[in-house]
């Protein structure tokens, strides 16, 4: 039952913005690759040790997000995107604080952890409210809010990053720690403020001039659906699979596009210097963002025309076909263009979820079916990063086409497995 009190007298597009907003500041999380050399350079650890840390916070905001999507009902949007955006910023300063020392459990723990449930509350909640205030818009404005998320990491990679890593440089020499602190503030305050407005619409609410039609599908499930009988069908186990497999070929990418598009660089002139080969990561890192945070848009505005099974065939088998191309390519600049349509992809598959969530189950239980799919996502988090990490540090030959060979087996099974559903609602069976 739900406890708020919020009022609501809000323009329901100032929720749709200050949730994409939101969603900005917690998609800096991609940007990680953008720390992955450096951290292994401070520390003095390997690809696995500094991937744990990306992988962990991607496993806890899957995990945060199911326990989020419990809880949303119950304490209101706004409560769980504040604390999600302070606990998102607490895991900066005690990463920071864990680097003073070069102490990598604490790193976990604090970065990885913490860092990741604030993401995983203040991830689900923007979605799941702003689906609620646009029942004739599912796909659109999901795929909107969620489209922040994927840009977050441009925001970083090519702003935020570089602006503090240069403020906290001397002699040549980065305070790691300071950097961690700084980006608490830069990513705290903007968070906040956009987690502040977050609010459900007034029961019974319906858009000016909607009459149902094209929500009525969302809303003519049998009333005494439970999220549970949603979460123990197959159809959910099979929406859970295609989006896991998605998910963990993506996310490969995401943690290591950077070192892979450098060592590509790095085969093609080997004149370039560290500092080339570092602004070279980031750029990809910038502009796959954009890809990746289009692609929700995209994709989920698709989906409201194709269906939401056929969007993600798509997803999946182009994606296949991308990445054995990959396994043939050794120009970086090909190699940018295919990683760009993968992250397009990916963005996809968190773009048509919700509404794939919502077209299946409904809006009663939607907070709750989605955030437990979210688990798919902290699944994926771990097996991606660590895959990747894995093939790099102990297959020196072929370590690239290793990798691609991998992802392209886990799309080939979320293609196949997709064959088994469709654009139907689930029905509670006796």
């Amino acid at each position: 039952m739900t406890t708020t009190t919020e009022t609501p007298h809000v323009n329901r597009w100032l929720v749709a913005i200050m949730g994409t907003v939101l969603q900005l500041v917690l998609g800096t999380i991609y940007a990680w690759s953008f720390f992955q050399k450096p951290m292994m350079t401070y520390g003095g650890w390997d690809n696995q040790q500094v991937a744990w840390i990306f992988s962990l916070s991607i496993c806890f905001l899957g995990l945060a997000a199911a326990m989020g999507g419990v809880l949303l009902p119950k304490f209101g949007p706004r409560k769980l995107a504040i604390a999600g955006a302070l606990l998102y910023a607490l895991g900066w300063v005690i990463g920071g604080f864990a680097l003073t020392t070069k102490n990598l459990p604490m790193l976990y723990i604090g970065f990885g952890v913490i860092g990741g449930i604030g993401l995983g509350l203040g991830y689900v909640t923007p979605v799941a409210t702003a689906a609620k205030w646009f029942p004739d818009k599912k796909g659109f404005i999901t795929g909107m809010v969620v489209m922040g998320f994927g840009f977050g990491a441009l925001l970083m990679s090519k702003l935020i990053g570089p602006m503090i890593i240069d403020m906290c440089k001397t002699d040549g020499v980065v305070a790691w720690p300071t950097v961690f602190y700084y980006i608490a503030i830069v990513l705290g305050i903007p968070g906040l403020i956009a987690a502040s407005i977050m609010q459900n619409p007034p029961a019974g609410y319906a858009p000016p001039g909607w009459h149902g039609s094209a929500g009525a599908a969302a809303d003519s499930h049998d009333a005494s659906l439970t999220p549970g009988d949603c979460i123990k069908s197959s159809t959910f186990a099979l929406m859970w699979f295609i989006f896991f497999c998605n998910i963990t070929a993506g996310i490969m990418f995401i943690g290591f596009q950077s070192p892979l598009i450098q060592d590509l660089f790095k085969l093609s002139d080997p004149t370039m210097d560290v500092a080339a080969l570092a602004a070279a990561g980031g750029t990809l890192i910038a502009i796959s963002s954009i890809f990746n945070g289009v692609g929700r848009f995209f994709w989920g505005g698709l989906s409201d025309k194709i269906g939401r099974v056929q969007a993600f065939r798509l997803i999946l088998g182009s994606q296949f076909i991308v990445f054995l191309l990959m396994t043939q390519v050794t120009s970086p600049m090909i190699f940018g263009v295919l990683v760009c349509y993968v992250l397009l992809c990916y963005g996809g598959g968190f773009g048509t979820a919700p509404s794939f969530v919502l077209t299946v189950f409904g809006s009663k239980v939607m907070g709750v079916v989605y955030g437990v799919l979210l688990t798919a996502w902290a699944m994926g988090g771990v097996v991606g990063p660590q895959i990747a990490a894995y093939i790099k540090d102990n297959f020196k030959e072929g370590a690239a086409n290793t990798t691609f060979l991998v992802g392209a087996g886990f799309l080939l099974a979320g293609v196949l497995v997709s064959l088994l559903l469709s654009n139907k609602q689930f029905a509670k069976k006796a």
